[in-house]
């Protein structure tokens, strides 16, 4: 018994640390490039995205080289699934931020919850308890609370935030998805991936940059102080970009958007502390305690049994015997869990 506690222990630690490593880092790229771009004046978000994968594809040629990264395979369809849903996510918000209000932005971020869920349901067979889903829906109303002020929309801005949305749901499912299939690690799939994003990011993020902003990422005033926040940014990115994918890999796509929104807390915590009282009142307090009730809700109910666990597939057209049939379960062709 001793040795499952440590076991337990162990595991329980380790999921501390990537929440941890991820909400820094995303917290800290998010203040980073605030800086960067209200200050310093540099709009151009899919270029910057790519130098990210840029500076992360160095990191895992690195980790290649000390061992890090052992030798996998990942055929070639998958790998452009992945950069596609991944690259139209990266578009699709800078987009829908652009045409939408930033209400109706928040709206659209808070529904990638239940297309995730959506995904595991049809995918993978997931049950959820009824705990698990009022936890889910307490957390969307406490962030909405938060963060959604007015909102407004029109045509085009709904059909990018609904690319947006179904592309990073599916990108984040496809992370999981990889890993468990192919047996890889985080370091391992970022090693397949970082190299096709970087290079379809670089090359067209110029393009999709002038045509959201009318400038040329190459006719920007650099300076050192604004290329010094870019590089931070880039370097920040790397943790970034490899939390999200230990992050994913341990849990899942669900799980990593139901307590990532930790991350708007302590944004709106952080930008009270920087920044004054300005945008804190009554109601983001109470949002926010509403968001944190649910997370930890959350986190109790889909650790139950029967909280959120693999439903048994049925095979109505085969006629087995009875015994056969109270052995039959899903197998699990994609690796999930």
């Amino acid at each position: 018994m001793p040795p499952v506690n440590t076991k337990a222990e162990r595991k329980a630690l380790l999921d501390v640390g990537s929440w941890l490593f991820n909400i820094t880092t995303s917290v800290g790229i998010i203040m980073v490039n605030k800086q960067l771009m209200n200050y310093y004046g540099f709009s151009f978000a899919t270029t910057l995205t790519g130098l990210h994968f840029t500076m992360t594809t160095l990191m895992t040629v690195v980790l290649r080289c000390m061992g890090y990264i052992q030798p996998s395979n990942l055929p070639v369809l998958d790998l452009a699934k992945f950069a596609l849903s991944a690259n139209f996510s990266i578009v699709g918000m800078n987009v829908s931020l652009m045409w939408n209000s930033v209400g109706f932005y928040q709206i659209a971020k808070l529904s990638m919850i239940p297309v995730s869920c959506v995904f595991e349901v049809l995918f993978d067979k997931i049950g959820y308890s009824r705990d698990t889903k009022l936890s889910i829906m307490v957390v969307l109303f406490g962030v909405a609370i938060c963060t959604v002020s007015d909102v407004s929309v029109n045509m085009k801005g709904f059909i990018a935030a609904a690319i947006a949305v179904w592309s990073t749901a599916l990108q984040q499912y496809y992370v999981h998805y990889l890993q468990k299939k192919y047996s890889l690690s985080s370091f391992d799939l970022l090693g397949h991936t970082a190299p096709v994003q970087a290079a379809s990011l670089i090359m067209a993020g110029p393009l999709v940059d002038y045509w959201l902003t009318g400038s040329r990422v190459d006719s920007y005033d650099y300076n050192i102080y604004s290329t010094f926040f870019i590089i931070l940014s880039c370097l920040i990115a790397v943790g970034t970009n490899l939390s999200q994918f230990i992050c994913i890999g341990r849990f899942t796509a669900v799980s990593f958007q139901v307590i990532g929104h930790m991350k708007t807390v302590l944004v709106l915590v952080l930008g009270f502390f920087l920044f004054g009282r300005q945008g804190m009142n009554i109601q983001v307090v109470l949002g926010m305690i509403l968001a944190v009730v649910g997370m930890i809700w959350y986190g109790n109910a889909s650790s139950k049994p029967g909280g959120k666990e693999k439903r048994p597939f049925s095979t109505p057209i085969l006629k087995v015997s009875k015994g056969a049939a109270n052995g039959l379960e899903d197998e699990d062709v994609g690796g999930k869990v």
